[in-house]
């Protein structure tokens, strides 16, 4: 992706499909990398991935999205030393169509009144019920959360990875991608050993 001037800044151009609605019903498979690709979430032992108490929490917030976006199936998922890949499905019913609305004339009928503004400073409950809100919600409840417990200045890339699993045999090959993920770290292009290879 090329690197786009705005406000006499470099910014780097979203990877996101200009032309696909992220808040359709379907399967995504999702990376998202540490910043630096800091190796924070633990470490690979006999094939496993032994998890350190920042990659726990990590895994707890994977396990929380459903709470936060009612919409939203969580499928297969794995935290890597360095990486997290999720496969969330969007399954949304003709009842959301009202949500979308009510959020449009500022009228909620959906909030939690557990979430807050603190974990992003601009969290909006009335969003696109899209992707790219569900991972922000995830990143930034990590980034607060690992911060405020573990008192370090914890954070990810600014940017994921998406792919919109479009077959049911891409997503049986997704899915065991990510079950043995552990078990390959050694050719993983997210090992620190192997960056040198990596374009």
């Amino acid at each position: 992706m090329p690197n786009l001037l705005f406000k006499n800044k470099y910014r780097i151009a979203s990877s996101r499909h200009d032309s696909f609605d992220y808040s359709e019903n379907g399967f995504y498979f999702v990376t998202i990398n540490t910043n630096n690709q800091a190796l924070l979430f633990g470490n690979i032992q006999n094939e496993k991935i032994i998890l350190s108490k920042m990659g726990a929490m990590a895994e707890q917030f994977i396990k929380e999205i459903p709470n936060h976006f009612s919409f939203v199936n969580l499928d297969e998922f794995v935290v890597m030393p360095n990486h997290i890949h999720i496969i969330l499905e969007i399954k949304k019913d003709n009842s959301d169509n009202r949500i979308r609305r009510d959020a449009i004339n500022r009228v909620s009928t959906n909030v939690d009144d557990n979430i807050n503004g603190d974990f992003t400073k601009n969290h909006n409950p009335m969003g696109k019920n899209n992707l790219s809100e569900i991972i922000r919600w995830y990143k930034g409840r990590c980034s607060f959360e690992i911060r405020k417990e573990l008192s370090i200045n914890f954070s990810w890339q600014s940017r994921f990875y998406d792919r919109i699993i479009r077959t049911d045999d891409e997503l049986n090959k997704i899915r065991q991608y990510i079950i043995y993920n552990p078990l390959k770290w050694d050719l993983d292009r997210n090992n620190p050993k192997n960056f040198e290879r990596n374009p």
